[in-house]
């Protein structure tokens, strides 16, 4: 390596050979006695002989080096001079050079790990043909902007529209899938035949569904998520148009998925199926499963299309009034719905990390100011001896550029080392959800992202001491008088870098306040139970085994019975969904006396154990609970929310009166027997819903979900659950153990607000540091400047105090004009937050006044170290110095 390095470089003509030196200097020297002897014959003296014959020739040095710049690339020699002579320089700093590359690295690495992230999720088009032509097609309920589509809608709307060239639905769904070790809950997909052409989709091994493969009673097959073939099936290709068994079911394999394949709506699906078997609530047009995605036409927008099915669905609502009032049609972009959500928090980290890596720059551009200020001798004896501007100037470019390398590589780094750490707190439910951030990483978008940030570094740190130094101002830096308005320029240069760094800290400051102080206000939200010491998970009876409700409510007891007798278990419960899953799962209702016309009046429906309330610890308003007597033999009943009753009951006592469904069909009247506190059904964040808590005995299902409340550790008790409810039925699956806990800090409106919350923490930490420092220079440099004037002062009968309070007011001034600039734009930036805020306002008066304590008091402490330092100068010492 060493030998080719040489190589090169004489290849460039840069470093001559010591032979060539020699025979060059020979040969010169013999010129000049030549020059020398005709002098002597003149007359001259020997001295003045030689000096007119080195004159003559323009002297040695610059001939030697016309010869070497005549016979090599003078650009290419220069480069290499500029760059040794900038990193030795660099080594005789190690502090400077130390704390510049640290900055730069901490704002670069901070950047680039965000920007990854946006790029993965914002930037990259989704990995289907033609991406930007597909649509998001729902409908639009009442209670939900975007709320599933039923089935006989979805085939009306299929028919129908004259938008899309082809128009697809998928639902989610689970399966029991049969293995050597028994059943596993897979995760699964029902969508309709043309899903995948759709998308522009092609499994790698086998056939995708045919047309028709959708029907009822069509044969029952599977094309397996390329993730499940390798683990499940270990890769076989055999397995093509082998018998599987999802839930007793013998289903044909006919494909597996491509590698990449993904699709966040269904992101976890190891198995996707088709409607071939239809379920009940397909059966009816108000009930509401599914999702759909459609091709525009060419030339079609989404606004047009939102026209036309909006039309379509007005046609349903007037031909069945009974199931279609008020059901809408939504039509929105595939990548809004699949990055719409954690779109605004992207943004507002990238928009923190590059307030950071501005303050990062200005910090290292004022280092620079200062740096040049102690070298302007330096210069100026460069140019004082020949040394050409454009030859400077390209010096402090060079500089710049090895100085922004050596920070790009460490935020190179830095930033994959952050991306990993960010990746790793993404639960594996969540990643699930969000597969475009699998394969995150530094690839080519992140690193010309890199490469633009360091170019604009470059520039700015070569133009900063090129700006403060022009040639003029070089040559009279030779001029010890120069000094004064050298100082005065950079203090005040200085000083406006500050409050520009002090307002950006301020700004990321306030915006952290505001998140942390919303995601605190988010886990501390009034759940109406007791989230501790409970462990939960879902349990799917099989349904060729539980066909009928009788046989389901008689498992679900032996369940209970046999958790229940596990040590450390004090109840046990089960919920069709579990609490903070969100809202969803709806009923649409009629109460009965009261008047009706039609409207969809929509509630939350659960169906719970009798012991699900006094498991979790809710709160009874009124009436009671339900009971193991509230069977199938009796009169239907349910227990509702304080919302419910609010709703649909003011002024009234909902105990004993009655509702059902929208027709008041006999078999959907329930008696209402108690109320309840709003126990959190919904996510964190969202609105407390009118909510009905059916018995389970009276309206039994097949999947739901295990509350246990334990005495002890609810985490390790888990497995022992699981375990215990495979002995009551081996055919009986078990999936997503967690405790309640996990549930509420893991879940997406968590991790969110979290990751938002403690990312700009971070940020506005590391901007309070850089601000303090810069503030710090400021005014060390400022009483570096003045020591003369300090000391005259002090001569002349200025006491400490009085020095001091000289400092501090200048240190003050400049904190205050951040401070106020700060809290002015922190106003303007923080109605950015408010969609990420919860029950917080983005003007919070607390948040501004903490902000403004914490960066003030640092200041003080920051500018307090050279204020001591300026009273403790000895004035003798200092006239002396002078």
């Amino acid at each position: 390596m060493n030998r080719l390095r040489a190589w090169l470089r004489r290849l460039a003509g840069i470093v001559p050979t010591q032979q060539q030196e020699r025979e060059f200097s020979a040969e010169l020297e013999s010129h000049v006695q030549l020059h020398i002897d005709d002098n002597l014959r003149a007359g001259m003296t020997p001295k003045q002989a030689r000096r007119e014959a080195i004159l003559k020739l323009g002297g040695t040095e610059s001939t030697k080096q016309a010869h070497r710049e005549g016979r090599t690339i003078p650009f290419l020699q220069t480069m290499i001079q500029d760059i040794r002579y900038a990193l030795r320089q660099l080594r005789r700093s190690p502090g400077f050079t130390i704390t510049a590359i640290l900055m730069l690295s901490l704002g670069i690495g901070a950047s680039i790990a965000i920007f990854a992230f946006v790029d993965a999720a914002l930037i990259k088009p989704l990995p289907y043909a033609d991406p930007t032509r597909l649509a998001d097609v729902a409908e639009h309920g009442v209670a939900f902007p975007r709320s599933n589509l039923s089935y006989l809608d979805f085939r009306d709307w299929q028919r129908l529209n004259k938008v899309f060239t082809s128009l697809e639905a998928y639902g989610g769904w689970g399966y029991l899938l049969q293995t050597p070790s028994g059943v596993e809950p897979v995760t699964a997909a029902r969508v309709s035949d043309g899903f995948f052409r759709t998308l522009g989709i092609r499994p790698i091994l086998g056939r995708d569904f045919y047309s028709g493969e959708d029907q009822p009673n069509a044969p029952a097959t599977v094309i397996l998520a390329y993730g499940a073939w390798q683990r499940r099936f270990g890769g076989r290709k055999d397995i093509i148009n082998q018998t599987i068994a999802l839930s007793g079911t013998p289903t044909t394999v006919i494909g597996v998925l491509p590698e990449d394949f993904q699709f966040a709506p269904r992101g976890s699906a190891e198995l996707w199926t088709t409607f071939h078997e239809q379920i009940n609530c397909e059966k009816r047009r108000s009930c509401h499963n599914l999702f759909a995605v459609g091709r525009l036409k060419d030339g079609v927008s989404i606004q047009t299309a939102q026209t036309e099915m909006a039309a379509i669905a007005k046609q349903l609502e007037i031909q069945f009034p009974g199931s279609n009032r008020d059901q809408g049609a939504h039509i929105g972009s595939l990548s809004d719905l699949i990055v719409g959500k954690i779109r605004p928090i992207l943004l507002v980290l990238l928009a923190g990390a590059c307030l950071l890596l501005i303050i990062a720059c200005v910090n290292v551009a004022s280092l620079l100011l200062v740096r040049s200020e102690s070298r302007r001798r330096e210069f100026a004896v460069r140019g004082a001896l020949g040394a050409s501007p454009s030859r400077l100037i390209r010096q402090f470019i060079t500089e710049g550029f090895v100085l922004v390398a050596a920070g790009t590589f460490a935020g190179l780094v830095a930033g994959a080392f952050a991306m990993c750490l960010l990746l790793s707190l993404v639960s594996k439910d969540m990643l699930s959800s969000m597969p475009y951030l699998v394969h995150l990483g530094l690839n080519s978008h992140v690193l010309l992202f890199a490469a633009a940030i360091a170019l604009l570094a470059a520039v700015i740190f070569s133009l900063t001491p090129i700006l403060r130094l022009p040639t003029a101002a070089m040559r009279e830096a030779l001029n010890e008088g120069d000094r004064g308005s050298a100082g005065t320029f950079w203090r005040r240069l200085g000083a406006n870098l500050v409050v520009l760094e002090l307002t950006i800290a301020v700004v990321l400051l306030v915006g952290a306040g505001l998140l942390g102080k919303s995601f605190y206000r988010l886990l501390h939200v009034d759940l109406a139970f007791e989230p501790d010491n409970l462990s939960t998970l879902y349990v799917s009876l099989p349904t060729t085994t539980y066909n009928k409700d009788e046989l389901i409510v008689t498992g679900a007891h032996k369940i209970i019975d046999r958790v229940s007798t596990l040590p450390g278990v004090t109840s046990v419960a089960i919920t069709s969904v579990i609490p903070t899953n969100g809202n969803g799962n709806t009923d649409w209702i009629r109460i009965i006396g009261h008047p009706f016309h039609g409207e969809h009046n929509e509630v939350n429906e659960r169906e719970v154990s009798a012991s699900f309330f006094k498991t979790i610890q809710a709160r009874l308003i009124r009436g009671r609970f339900l009971t193991d007597r509230d069977d199938a033999t009796r009169p239907r009943v349910t227990v509702i929310n304080k919302a419910f009753a609010d709703k649909f009951f003011p002024g009234e006592d909902p105990i004993g009166k009655k509702y059902g469904n929208g027709d008041l069909a006999p078999d959907s009247i329930k008696e209402i027997v108690g109320i309840v506190d709003n126990i959190r059904e919904s996510s964190l964040d969202e609105e407390i819903w009118p909510a009905e808590y059916k018995a389970h005995n009276q309206d039994a299902d097949s999947y739901f979900g295990l509350i246990v409340r334990t005495s002890g550790d609810e985490r390790s008790i888990l497995p022992a659950v699981a375990a215990a409810v495979h002995q009551v039925d081996p055919g009986i699956g078990t999936t997503d153990e967690q405790t309640m806990q996990q549930r509420i800090s893991s879940s997406q409106t968590a991790y969110l607000h979290r990751s938002a919350a403690w990312l700009v923490g971070g940020f506005a930490v590391l901007a309070l540091l850089l601000g303090v420092i810069g503030l710090y220079g400021v005014i060390a440099y400022s009483v570096s400047q003045r020591t003369r004037e300090i000391g005259v002062r002090m001569a002349l009968g200025a006491q400490r105090g009085t020095v001091y309070q000289l400092i501090l007011r200048e240190a003050g001034l400049l904190t205050a004009i951040g401070i106020t600039a700060g809290l002015l734009c922190a106003l303007g930036a923080s109605t950015l937050l408010r969609g990420l805020l919860f029950q917080i306002r983005s003007w919070d008066i607390s948040t501004l006044v903490l902000v403004a304590i914490v960066l003030g008091a640092a200041a003080l402490i920051a500018s307090f170290i050279p204020a001591r330092r300026a009273a403790s100068i000895n004035p003798v010492e200092a006239l002396r110095a002078e």
